[in-house]
């Protein structure tokens, strides 16, 4: 991996930009260059949300993410919105409540039940961002598992380590669990 651009999309609340943020710290503790940055809609809650990360080997020249190599969407909105900027041969995960899949044959689609095992497995519905970020660690080995624990745990509410440490093992065994759901031509 010499540099690699993600795109974390969903709506204000769901965490994502605290995603972006540890995933960016995790590439960090492995001594990659990052840059990690964040929009939202002015409603904060429920309008559309991004977090950007560019992690790279060589030094990383311009800070912002024209076509990513990886998207995580959790809402229909998001994915809209945002599954143009996704590169072809890229790759797409997605929550399995979305509606309808994009219709590109040039990318790999991951659905994966992310909101759905926060909620009825974790009870939790606020660790659905760190299920993500253990789907998009599962898929592209980005950062060392080391590293992204470490960065969780930096981050996250005291008292709450253990609930995420579980959350991020929730993310690795859904990618490992729905790997062979996907779509496209790369599967």
């Amino acid at each position: 991996m010499v540099r690699q651009e993600l795109r974390l999309t969903g709506s204000g609340g769901q965490g994502l930009i605290l995603a972006g943020i540890i995933l960016a710290e995790a590439a960090l503790y492995d001594g990659m260059n990052v840059v990690q940055s964040q929009s939202y809609g002015p409603e904060a809650r429920g309008g559309a949300s991004k977090a950007e990360v560019i992690i790279s080997k060589d030094e990383i020249n311009y800070p912002k993410v024209n076509e990513c190599d990886i998207m995580l969407t959790l809402t229909q909105a998001a994915c809209d919105k945002y599954i143009k900027s996704l590169k072809p041969g890229g790759t797409l995960i997605i929550d399995k409540s979305l509606d309808k899949k994009p219709e590109r044959d040039d990318i790999t689609i991951y659905t994966v039940p992310i909101l759905e095992t926060a909620t009825n497995k974790l009870g939790k519905p606020m660790v659905a961002n760190i299920i993500a970020l253990g789907s998009v660690y599962e898929l592209t080995k980005i950062v060392s598992k080391d590293s992204l624990e470490r960065a969780v745990c930096d981050r996250v509410p005291r008292g709450t380590e253990e609930l995420n440490k579980k959350a991020l093992e929730e993310g690795f065994n859904l990618i490992k669990e729905h790997k062979e759901e996907c779509y496209g031509d790369v599967c």
